[in-house]
Parts: C-alpha cells; structure tokens; sequence
C-alpha cells in the first residue's frame, strides 16, 4: 500500500492537511481534469486526453513521473494524445506486489487499446515497459519513441536506484521540505533559482504530497525487462530512440543498444543531460516530426 493511510473514499491519495510545501505567496495552478479508467485486469489508472482526431498517441512516464512531467514531449504532436499514470504513481490504483515489467506493459497496451492508439512514446521505465509490450506484440504500434530508456536487464545505475530511495523517503516523512530536497536534485543547477524551477518544485511536491507513491515499484526491477533482448528485432513498425551524453541515470550506451536491436530505427543522441530543462524545443520538434509523418508500412 501506499505510505500513509488511505483517504474516507477509498481511493489511492494520500492526503495531508499540513502540508507545509515551498510558497513564494501564489498557489500552484490547477492541473487539467483528469479521470480514472478502469482496466480489464481490475486496476484503476489515471489518464488525461488531450488534443482531438488521429492518430492517438499513448504517453508513458518513467519511474515515479508523472502526467505533467510527459506532457511537454507531445505538445506537438497531432491527434489524440493519451498520457496516463501508471499503478502506484498519481491516482491510480496500488495493487498487491510484487510488480512486474509484464504488468506495467499490460497496463500501457490495456491503455492503448482502449483509446485506439497506434503510436506509443515510452520514458526510462516506461520505455522498458514499452519494449516489454512490443516483444510479446510486435504488430501493436506503427510508430514508437523511446527517450531514455531504461536498462532491459533489470540493471540499474547507482543514480537511478539513490534517487528513487531518496523520493521515497521523502514521501514517507510527509514532510514538504525533505520532498522538496529530493526533488530539486532533478533540476539542474543553473534553473533552480529561476521562476520555472520554482514552478515546477512546486507543482512537484504539491503532486507528490496529495498523491504519494507506491514502495511497490520498486519491485519491478526484481527481474529484468526482457527475458531475451532479440525479442524485439520482430518489430514491424518504426522506432525512435533518444539518448543523451553526461546523463548518469540513462547512459547513453543504453539507448545505443536498444536502438541495435529494433529494425530499422532512428538514434537520436543530445549533447547535453537534462534536455527537457537544456533543449527542450529540439526535443519537441524531433518528437513531432517523428510522429507527425504519414505511417508506410514495411515490405
């Protein structure tokens, strides 16, 4: 379950009513609706729609993202655009553990077939996720992205495994100021002190604080990805991988092989980590124009 008690109605938040989160005199703005859809496998997940008409593309975060922090990567994308959390993240539901990365691919394709989706954008976790879904369904999408995908081995950086230690702590405390501390290390140095940085801590920690997070994720790196990373040279759609130099959560090396093992894929590598803070209108571009282009089917 998650850490604190669950609220009156049930649900998975985790409510507190002194929150003591960082001010600066002017609350966070309200994030957009969302809803909770229910999936074959009984689990409730939260997701956001925006955008209208084909093709729908399905958002998948990384491990303890969320909704908001996906958002900028399809900001133009054309169609439908479907962003969700997965279990133990947001509002969704917080099913007994273990987890796998078996379930968390079968939330992203429950996900998917219930918006029609033909294209999918997977982040670290949800990329792994994404490639787990492909390599038991290599006909599901006509075009995938994968930006900073996670180690398929169940491996993870030093980095990787301190930061998600840190966070759960610091939701464990309840105590606004230790999750704002966990949080800032995510943002780079020189936009700490900068209005968006603020923005975001914020918006952050008011999340984290009125959500929570499920200590049942991290047991989906028990065991790897993939039983066998040549599962996914079936692929028939197109790919785009994203890598980046310096990033010490994602090493580059690991985008480099998984884009070894999908036929025909596009590699993408940025010059400098923290792109989404850095670059973030070359990262938006090269995702849209990936999956803006009119699909052609392999021969």
């Amino acid at each position: 379950m998650r850490f604190g008690p669950p609220p009156p109605d049930g649900g998975p938040r985790l409510q507190r009513v002194d929150r003591t989160g960082p001010r600066t005199g002017r609350p966070t703005l309200p994030g957009p609706a969302t809803e909770l859809i229910t999936l074959p496998s009984g689990v409730r997940v939260e997701q956001l729609t925006t955008g209208t008409g084909d093709p729908v593309t399905v958002f998948a975060h990384g491990l303890a993202g969320d909704i908001a922090g996906t958002r900028p990567l399809g900001s133009a994308v054309i169609g439908r655009r479907v962003f969700f959390h997965f279990r133990g993240h947001g509002r969704s539901d917080v099913p007994p553990g273990p987890w796998s990365f078996g379930d968390l691919a079968a939330d992203l394709g429950a996900v998917a077939d219930a918006a029609g989706a033909t294209r999918a954008l997977g982040v670290s976790m949800g990329a792994a996720a994404l490639c787990r879904l492909l390599a038991t369904d290599p006909g599901r999408f006509e075009r995938v992205v994968l930006y900073l995908p996670a180690p398929l081995d169940g491996v993870r950086s030093a980095a990787s495994v301190q930061r998600l230690e840190r966070l759960l702590a610091s939701v464990e405390s309840g105590e606004a100021a230790m999750i704002a501390d966990a949080v800032e290390r995510e943002i780079p140095p020189s936009v700490r002190n900068t209005p968006a940085g603020w923005s975001f801590l914020r918006q952050r920690v008011d999340q984290l604080q009125r959500d929570g997070l499920a200590p049942e994720i991290e047991s989906v790196w028990s065991a790897p990805a993939l039983a066998e990373e040549r599962q996914l040279k079936d692929f028939r759609g197109q790919a785009l991988v994203i890598g980046c130099v310096g990033d010490e959560t994602h090493p580059v090396a690991w985008a480099e092989r998984i884009a070894g093992l999908l036929p025909g894929t596009e590699l993408e590598v940025f010059d400098r980590p923290a792109i989404l803070w850095s670059n973030r209108a070359a990262l938006r571009d090269r995702i849209s124009e990936f999956l803006n282009r009119p699909y052609v089917r392999k021969p």
